[in-house]
Parts: C-alpha cells; structure tokens; sequence
C-alpha cells in the first residue's frame, strides 16, 4: 500500500484548499500513533454539513512499508469494511450503516481494539 495518506487513497490531493466557490465542503485528514509503527490514519470530506466520502484504517510498518490491517470505507459506494492478513489476504465486508454511523464506528472500532487486530495480523489471522 506504501505511503500514501487518506485522502490519496481518497483520489484527492494531499494538501487542497477548499474550492472558493464551494465553502459548504470540508476535508478533515489526521494521523494518530498508537505505537512504534502502529498508526491510524483517518480522513473523510463532508459535503453540506453530511459526509460524502471517508477512509479511516489501521496499519503497522511492515519491513519499511506500511501495510493495512483494517479498514472502514466508501470507496464503492457504499459503507464496507475491509481486513488483512500479514500475506495481504482480504476479507471485504458490507456494512448497512450510513456514511457518517459507518465512519464512527470505524474510529471507535480501531480505537478500541488495534493492539487484538494487530496482534491477529502479525500471527497471520484476519
């Protein structure tokens, strides 16, 4: 997965200033380190107050790359969550919330239990 942020994965530019004309969007990016090379990366847009687009996940270093453990996205349109194992191996799951439930779910979920999926990860479970 490399390097890239949230809002890269997004297909959004690293660094964009909100459109002139369009003030009623906000993109909101952040990392938080939960441990040597363990880290959240979460970022998601609203559009009129509702978000339109997120990507919260979950990855360790891995041999000098970050690789994803889990995460919670939109990116097909709908609110899905996906885990890995350390073979890179996927489990993509639907889940019937809306954007904005599926979103805090995501950031309380990893919040919560990062240290069982990263320990789930690195003994090769999903």
């Amino acid at each position: 997965m490399g390097s890239l942020l949230p809002c890269q994965l997004a297909g959004l530019p690293a660094w964009s200033d909100p459109d002139p004309i369009d003030l009623m969007s906000k993109t909101v990016d952040f990392v938080i380190i939960f441990d040597d090379g363990v880290r959240k990366r979460h970022h998601h847009r609203t559009e009129n107050g509702v978000v339109a687009y997120f990507a919260v996940q979950l990855e360790v270093m891995i041999k000098d790359e970050w690789k994803v453990v889990i995460r919670y996205d939109c990116s097909h349109g709908f609110s899905h969550m996906h885990r890995y194992d350390i073979m890179g191996k996927e489990i993509k799951k639907m889940l019937h919330l809306n954007f904005e439930s599926t979103l805090t779910f995501g950031d309380w979920d990893i919040n919560e239990n990062w240290r069982k999926y990263v320990k789930k990860f690195l003994g090769g479970q999903q």
